[in-house]
């Protein structure tokens, strides 16, 4: 079994299904990509990994553990952290007080300082930003305290729903270095993205999400040089 596994996934809302028989694997140290248009089910997709929706059927496990019957806060505990889209930072707190936000659980607490030190020496700009409210921080400044505070929880998986969202081109690049770099320190990334053509090209392996069920799948190199993914998603 691999580190995350999707089994025959269906996902609801009231009668309407979002996902359907999504089937999906991560190894360990892994960056996959999750690409679809707007409403393809992405988000769906990554919210009931976390735990905040519960699949219709289907089943979730993580390190051979069933985690789909599981509350979202056990979920977190277990290393699994969803950097959302929007950012969703606490505006009027500095930046270092939303850090500490991402520390919360006792797992991790009590290495809040050595976890601290790490973040700063990935993204040294928050600590030269960490007295100022997030609210006065560019958007891409956001997006990279949005990204710090999902690692103050030192996840095993990290999921990113739309990181390059409404960022600039050279914000995009940067934002991509960085998720780049966690990735080869060892963390298992899980990025969902409308930037087809990055996300492709930093990804191992790629799913492609239409209508709720995944239609493609295979190494970001394919998935990249696939007609259809050309046609749809690249203009090409």
């Amino acid at each position: 079994m691999s580190f995350l596994e999707l089994q025959g996934v269906d996902v609801y809302y009231g009668d309407v299904p979002a996902v359907r028989q999504i089937h999906m694997r991560i190894g360990q140290k892994e960056l996959v990509s999750l690409i679809g248009g707007n409403g393809s089910g992405k988000t769906t997709t990554i919210n009931t990994i976390s735990g905040l929706l519960k699949p219709h059927r289907g089943e979730i496990w993580f390190e051979k553990e069933r985690i789909d019957l599981l509350p979202a806060h056990h979920i977190v505990d277990r290393g699994i952290i969803q950097v959302p889209e929007g950012r969703r930072l606490f505006p009027l707190m500095t930046v270092l007080e939303n850090l500490k936000i991402g520390a919360y659980s006792m797992r991790v607490n009590r290495e809040q300082r050595e976890t601290l030190g790490f973040v700063f020496g990935l993204l040294p700009l928050l600590e030269e930003r960490k007295s100022q409210t997030a609210l006065t921080l560019s958007g891409g400044e956001q997006q990279m305290l949005a990204i710090g505070r999902g690692l103050m929880a030192k996840p095993r998986l990290l999921m990113l729903d739309e990181p390059s969202l409404g960022l600039a081109p050279m914000v995009v690049k940067k934002v991509f270095e960085i998720v780049k770099r966690i990735n080869e320190q060892g963390t298992t990334i899980l990025l969902v993205e409308q930037d087809v053509k990055h996300s492709l090209e930093l990804a191992e392996r790629g799913y492609v999400l239409e209508n709720g069920k995944i239609q493609m799948e295979g190494t970001g190199a394919d998935l990249l040089g696939n007609s259809q993914v050309k046609s749809a998603y690249l203009g090409i």
